[in-house]
């Protein structure tokens, strides 16, 4: 039995590395049972104490060390199981050190590893000292050169970071390749990669005249499914160069894309590794979904070299400095290339079903927390999505010339350099008049705010006096919470649907920003013809949870007026929130019909009105999730929501079932198009193939004609997720189907897997247990536990948080299988259980008795780090 909870590093406790490392010159000899390793580091004492050398390390064989040359002696350094140290190195020394290591054996897929007989490494938080002895933290920066010797016939691509150097055979069938990185850069980003691969080329051209060529590296046979990778890595080039002219620095760009990844890719300077899943793609193979993650997350990684690569983190408490700035990035690009609007809905759905839950739960912890036990833990929603968040906040608060400024300042003088929160933000101050001081509690302060909002017109003096009012529920270790920064978009329109031009703090315009800085405040709006219906929070403005005094009637008019089109959804949104809890509350099956009836209206205009915007259309007939609404419930019962959100579901389908079949019948012309305006009728199809589903068997022979029919693998997840919501053996006749076409391709099953595990069907506890229990279900292989453990805890809250307590102990008996062989995946799949104190009282008797179970087990420091904060005493 463990039960110990891992120490904690704390960020008041940072104190810089003493020494410096001049030049890393690294010699990998590879072999999958025994690679060798010869580090031979320059460094320089930075300190006037006399510090002793502390060098990280761990699994790994210490073959021999040598100082300025000679071979140390047992006597003059200590290896313990997390480093090395040398107690008097001298003040300027020449360090070798040679380990071994077995990559086939490394299950957890940090350090360098083997996916599909290729070596591949994935070193960010902590891999490289799994690797070779080295100060392995972000911020010891330095040159790498790097030399890789491996067989010729199984190996004959070797690539490192940097441009290439010398390359050539060696004796015994082996070669050799040389790669060197000017740039300096801390050990998360080094990469390595050997294997076979099929290669994608191509070449882009910077906007100072520079030709870099481009590489994406996949197994055989895959390199027509990487071109639209590579498309959109051209696409992110371009875009960077035009909105924050950052221009590439080295001579190749490469990208490796790997079957057995934790993550979706890693930046690592010049040489990207990516989880295959988000690199390959075509219309009979992956979905709408797939190709906008690689248009993202391949922008995403590209946008790292100069926030995350060029300039760095002084260490891992500024995590969200590269994620949270590279987030709001590539979220940026996605605007630019698809539509702003569906993409800024997408944006604020990923942040309501993955951070808010985090939130409000145990596992809530500030954009940059104060402490931490495994760094491996805090890649999180938080410190990406709300990181992203605060940025957007950052530039509505001090305008787009001051916002480019400051971050031109942060370029110009951190660059190469391990940065901070405090000096990104300094970097703006110079720009703008507003105290940031306030703006920086975010990164320090847990939780959602709740506003709430009330209007008053008084129709005498023709003004508007609008209240809004703040709190943030307590959080671990924050009970006590202080005002936030909150910028809020605000318009009025009129009875009419008009936009109104009101006046506020002498500014006449259609729109306005507040900005809440304390726990209440009163806006005064002038010039104000009638009494108005306030548009709030207008693009989301804010990452807030808003509450107002508008009744459904007057929401229901201004969402079919309301020219944002972030507002016109939310204000439909709100109306089904409430209409489902209210449901869920009583018991009732469906909600009142008058009010019902008034929404159904409300959202028939709206799907109307976005006739030529069929992706806005589709995202109109979404109503919020289990997962949302959960945070909405006290003490929730998903059963009960479940069977409310079923009949608001039921009722849309009832009233625009015209409109949907006609929807539905809609068929694919020519050959694929990836575009957004192509996605965006195949949304609105799979949208109405969803709703029509909540009928029963009434459809069911349509879908069944829609799944046969399908040329897209959009469309056919669209339509076998229909079935799934239907009563008979039309789903797994379908399912059986497609095993049989798709059981060689990894990706497509690993749909198949999911779309399984999301179901709501009363055998889906026997369906888990004979998936799990398949030999294709890999429990070494990360996409493949998520597709099945992560989609059903992550994405089926009706059947992970069943009453009886059997999706706890479904998901609890796999992580005790997968946490021996990979502690991230296993902690990233008891996150699942943040939300367990949102429950009523026997489910979470149930989830506690679990998290206690695991809590016995032998577990990993990751595993037992998420478990002793979910089981934490609220303080």
């Amino acid at each position: 039995m463990r039960t110990e909870t891992p120490p904690k590093v704390h960020l008041k406790d940072y104190q810089p590395f003493p020494f410096r490392v001049e030049r890393v010159r690294l010699l990998f000899n590879l072999y999958p049972s025994a690679t060798t390793v010869v580090s031979r580091l320059t460094m320089t004492r930075t300190s006037d104490s006399s510090d002793p050398l502390r060098l990280d390390g761990e699994k790994i064989t210490l073959k021999r060390i040598e100082l300025n040359g000679r071979p140390l002696s047992g006597d003059e350094f200590v290896v313990d199981g997390d480093g090395l140290t040398i107690p008097n190195p001298g003040d300027a020394f020449d360090l070798e050190i040679e380990t071994e290591i077995c990559p086939k054996d490394n299950t957890e897929l940090s350090g360098l590893y083997i996916s599909t007989d290729r070596f591949c490494t994935q070193c960010e938080a902590e891999g490289f000292r799994r690797i070779t002895y080295y100060p392995d933290r972000p911020d010891v920066l330095a040159p790498f050169f790097v030399r890789i010797e491996a067989d010729k016939e199984k190996y004959p691509r070797l690539l490192s970071n940097g441009n290439p150097g010398d390359a050539g055979d060696l004796p015994g069938g082996r070669h050799f390749a040389e790669w060197n990185d000017p740039h300096p850069k801390p050990s998360y980003l080094f990469a390595l990669v050997g294997g076979e691969f099929d290669v994608l080329d191509d070449h882009f051209t910077t906007m100072s005249g520079r030709r870099v060529h481009l590489t994406i590296n996949v197994e055989k046979g895959d390199a027509p499914r990487a071109a639209y990778a590579m498309q959109s890595l051209k696409k992110a080039m371009a875009w960077d160069e035009d909105v924050f002219g950052r221009e590439y620095d080295l001579d190749v760009f490469q990208i490796v894309a790997v079957r057995d990844f934790n993550f979706g890719a890693m930046e690592n300077k010049g040489l990207n590794i990516f989880n295959a899943a988000y690199v390959l793609a075509d219309g009979e193979t992956a979905t709408d979904a797939d190709f906008e993650a690689i248009e993202s997350i391949v922008a995403h990684e590209y946008f790292h070299n100069w926030t995350g690569n060029r300039i760095t983190c002084r260490d891992w408490f500024q995590l969200c400095l590269k994620e949270g700035l590279t987030v709001y990035r590539d979220q940026e690009f996605s605007k630019a290339m698809r539509s702003p609007a569906v993409s800024r809905i997408k944006d604020v759905i990923r942040l309501r079903t993955r951070q808010f839950p985090e939130d409000a739960g145990p596992l809530a912890h500030p954009v940059r927390p104060d402490s931490y036990a495994r760094i491996d833990n805090l890649y999180t929603a938080t410190v990406y999505e709300k990181g992203s968040e605060l940025i957007r906040m950052l530039r509505t608060l001090i305008g787009n010339e001051a916002f480019f400024a400051g971050l031109n300042r942060y370029f110009d003088q951190l660059d190469g350099q391990a940065a901070t929160i405090e000096q990104f933000l300094d970097s703006f101050q110079p720009s703008t008049t507003r105290n940031l001081a306030e703006f920086s509690r975010w990164y320090a302060q847990a939780g959602t705010p709740q506003v709430k909002a009330t209007g008053n017109y008084d129709p005498d003096t023709r003004t508007y006096r609008l209240s809004l009012s703040q709190t943030t529920a307590p959080t671990p270790g924050q009970n006590e919470k202080s005002p936030m920064v909150l910028p809020m978009r605000v318009a009025l329109f009129d009875a009419n649907g008009a936009k109104m031009e009101t006046q506020f703090n002498a500014m006449t315009a259609a729109e306005h920003l507040l900005v809440l800085e304390s726990a209440s405040s009163e806006y005064v709006f002038s010039e104000v013809s009638s009494a108005p219906y306030p548009s709030l929070n207008r693009g989301f403005s804010a990452p807030i949870r808003l509450t107002d005094d508008l009744g459904e009637a007057a929401r229901a008019a201004l969402a079919g007026a309301d020219d944002d089109a972030f507002a016109q959804w939310e204000g439909l949104q709100s109306i089904a929130r409430a209409l489902i809890l209210d449901a869920a509350g009583s018991g009732d099956e469906e909600p009142d019909p008058a009010r019902l009836d008034a929404f159904l209206t409300a959202t028939r205009d709206a799907v109307a009105r976005a006739v030529d915007d069929p992706a806005y259309a589709a995202l109109l007939l979404y109503l919020p999730t289990v997962g949302e609404l959960i945070l909405d419930m006290k003490d929730a019962d998903p059963d009960a929501i479940h069977v409310a959100r079923l009949g608001v579901r039921r009722a849309v389908a009832r009233r625009l079932e015209e409109q949907l079949v006609a929807a539905a019948e809609q068929k694919e012309s020519g050959a694929f198009d990836a575009s957004a305006a192509s996605a965006g009728r195949r949304a609105l199809k799979s949208a109405a193939l969803s709703l029509l589903s909540s009928l029963g068997k009434s459809h069911q022979d349509r879908i069944v004609r829609a799944l046969d029919a399908a040329t897209t693998m959009t469309e056919r997840l669209g339509a076998l997720g229909a079935l799934s919501n239907i009563d008979s053996g039309a789903f797994d006749r379908a399912l059986g189907s497609f095993e049989a076409r798709w059981s060689g391709l990894p990706l497509v099953m690993d749909k198949w897997f999911g779309v399984q595990a999301m179901a709501v069907r009363t055998d889906l506890r026997d369906r888990l247990q004979r998936l799990s229990a398949r030999a294709d279900y890999d429990l070494k292989n990360p996409n493949r536990v998520r597709s099945l453990a992560a989609s059903f805890s992550m994405n089926n809250p009706v059947g992970f948080h069943a009453a009886d307590g059997w999706g706890y102990r479904f998901l609890g008996d796999l992580i005790l299988k997968v946490d021996p062989l990979n502690p991230a995946l296993s902690a990233r799949l008891l996150t699942s259980f943040e939300s367990w104190r949102a429950f009523n009282a026997t489910r979470r008797d149930k989830a506690q008795a679990e998290l206690g179970r695991l809590s016995e087990a032998d577990l990993s420091k990751n595993a037992r780090d998420i478990i002793s904060r979910a089981l934490a005493d609220r303080e």
